[in-house]
Parts: C-alpha cells; sequence; structure tokens
C-alpha cells in the first residue's frame, strides 16, 4: 500500500444535490461492473451499460455473470461498509440482456442495524425486470483478508506451541 493511500478510501457521489461517499468497492472496474448511479442510506442504484466484451455469442448476448456481478456490486454499495462481504444469494435471471442493453438495477439494503444485511435488488432495462435477488451480506470489523490472515496466524502459533512442548 502507497504510504499516501487512504486505509478507507472513499468515492464520492453526487446525487440528488447531495454528496453521498461510496465506502465499499472503490476499485471496482465500473466498465465490467456498473456504475452507482443514486446512494442513500439503504439504497443505491447502480447502470450496467453492456458491451461486446460481455457477449458470449454471435447474437450479442451478455454472459449472466456481469449481469450478477452489477447486482452484487448494487447489493453492496446499499450496505455501504468498507468491510461488508457476500455470504450468499438467490437469483433469478428473467430475461435475455444483450449488447447495448444499459441495466438499472435497484437495491434495497435491510436491518440497518444488524451486522447481517439482506438487501434484494431488481435490475431492469426500460421497466422490464430482467433480473431480482436477494443477497446475504455481513459486516466485519475488518477486511475478509485481514481476518483470515490472523486465523492462519494464531493456528500456526498454536500448532508452533503444541510442537515446542
Amino acid at each position: 500500500m502507497d504510504a499516501n493511500e487512504e486505509i478507507n478510501p472513499v468515492e464520492s457521489i453526487i446525487t440528488d444535490d447531495e454528496t453521498i461517499n461510496l465506502k465499499t468497492h472503490i476499485k471496482i472496474k465500473k466498465y465490467l461492473s456498473g456504475e452507482v448511479v443514486s446512494l442513500k442510506d439503504n439504497y443505491a442504484q447502480v447502470k450496467l451499460s453492456c458491451t461486446k466484451e460481455m457477449a458470449v455469442d454471435e447474437m450479442g448476448l451478455i454472459h449472466g455473470g456481469f449481469t450478477f456481478g452489477a447486482a452484487d456490486f448494487a447489493a453492496m454499495a446499499a450496505v455501504n461498509d468498507p468491510y461488508v462481504v457476500l455470504v450468499g444469494a438467490l437469483s433469478k435471471f428473467l430475461a435475455p440482456v444483450k449488447v447495448g442493453d444499459t441495466v438499472i438495477f435497484e437495491a434495497y439494503a435491510k436491518f440497518e442495524d444488524a451486522r447481517k444485511r439482506e438487501v434484494d435488488v431488481i435490475g431492469s432495462i426500460n421497466d422490464i425486470k430482467v433480473f431480482e435477488g436477494r443477497f446475504d451480506a455481513v459486516i466485519l470489523p475488518e477486511h475478509v483478508l485481514k481476518l483470515k490472515l490472523k486465523k492462519v496466524r494464531k493456528t500456526q502459533d498454536q500448532k508452533d506451541q503444541k510442537d515446542h512442548k
């Protein structure tokens, strides 16, 4: 990490004449996962512009992974915590998405006071629903990769202590 880089960077999003800071997924590639166009408490709207690089065939069908990825990004943005992680999802692909489509995902997070969150996400093209899903997220006390490293180190330390007895 560069010494000038913030530990918890934010991206400012101007929406409805107010600035809201996006605190999660700051380095996500917007051309692959969508762009946040509206952000409020427990709500996010993400726009995915579907390009030929996302297509799986000569007809221009977009791979469902891009649709799911943008929906996931919308869900995480609705929670908007730097340490939010996805732990489960149930999704339905209701209509095909093709090159040239713009999908708008709206995400509504529930249980604001809890560490676990459910987020409902709907994806639409011109008011036609193409995706719906429920995303389960957890807010961790620190970055998920730091937690894993601590667990590995603790396990190794315990093993080392046993070996020295």
